[in-house]
């Protein structure tokens, strides 16, 4: 099966109630909503291109000297992502809705985490945990936006190097602080000539760089934004943050799913007066090319300089 976004993956759904669930999770982040997702039977094996094959010119009479291309095999885990929602006998007989409106909430919760995995996620650091853009990406793909303790303003110029190093990109990462810089400079007629303001596919406002559409994971709420200005700059300090140019997409970065999610009505406890709904995900994430994905550290909060 192709890799789709959520969006397309629930619009094929027929059962209503996971319709919703799905569309839920793509409304409660937009990197979700944007990572094509692919259906698999188990661990994912494909191979990443590493090295090509040589071509030369020949002569008449000459031969070429035969050589081939390397690829080094992969193989991604699924990993199982959920949780429990309990609600109390006398909160439902006070009113019918609590159960449905908390299930939401843990949906919203879940997606929320599932966006941070994606970003920072490390099998190192809990090996029940896919690894993100963060542990996935070498120094190879790595760029330094200002050499400053603490990091520097974002550098459109650096910006457009991260862009330029990443194969077909189709969005950029960042968190809502740097977002509202680039609504700033966009009231700024000698930095706003690549910054576009648009709509996402809920209708929602969404500023974009360059074409590409600016994800910041998940809008004002209880948690904190994603990618904080707390990341160790390359030139000291640790009050920086980085921007991601991803390319979501077949063959390039993509989400991993067993089936889809699944909400499982439990019913009524034998140990308390309380009715559970079971809440599940098998998932994980693969970058099949090396160049899929790029990142820019060592930006401050301070405004863009072009």
């Amino acid at each position: 099966m192709p890799a789709i976004n959520l969006i397309e993956y629930a619009k094929g759904l027929q059962n209503p109630l996971e319709r919703g669930v799905v569309e839920l999770y793509a409304q409660s982040s937009d990197i979700l909503a944007a990572m094509p997702f692919k259906t698999v039977s188990g661990p994912y094996q494909y191979s990443r291109e590493a090295t090509l094959p040589g071509i030369a010119f020949r002569g008449i009479n000459e031969t070429y000297t035969p050589d081939f291309s390397i690829e080094n095999p992969q193989v991604e885990q699924l990993f199982i992502a959920g949780g429990e929602a309990d609600v109390d006998n006398f909160l439902l007989a006070l009113d019918t809705g609590r159960r449905g409106r908390e299930e939401s909430r843990k949906i919203k919760q879940m997606a929320r985490a599932l966006t941070s995995k994606v970003l920072t996620g490390s099998n190192v650091t809990d090996p029940r945990e896919f690894d993100g853009l963060q542990t996935r990406i070498g120094s190879g793909q790595t760029i330094s936006n200002s050499a400053t303790s603490g990091g520097g303003a974002l550098s459109l110029a650096k910006l457009d190097e991260a862009i330029d190093a990443t194969q077909e990109p189709t969005h950029l990462i960042m968190n809502r602080s740097l977002r509202l810089r680039f609504q700033a400079a966009l009231r700024d007629q000698t930095l706003s000539g690549n910054i576009m303001l648009g709509k996402d596919d809920f209708g929602r406002p969404q500023l974009s760089y360059g074409g590409l559409p600016i994800l910041v994971g998940y809008e004002a709420g209880p948690d904190a934004k994603i990618l904080p200005f707390s990341e160790a700059g390359s030139g000291g300090g640790s009050t920086a943050s980085s921007i991601y140019a991803v390319s979501f997409k077949e063959g390039m970065v993509c989400g991993l799913q067993l089936g889809g999610m699944t909400v499982k009505d439990l019913g009524e406890l034998e140990t308390a007066p309380k009715h559970r709904t079971r809440i599940e995900w098998y998932t994980g994430m693969c970058v099949e090319n090396p160049y899929a994905a790029t990142r820019l550290t060592s930006i401050s909060n301070a405004a863009i300089v072009a």
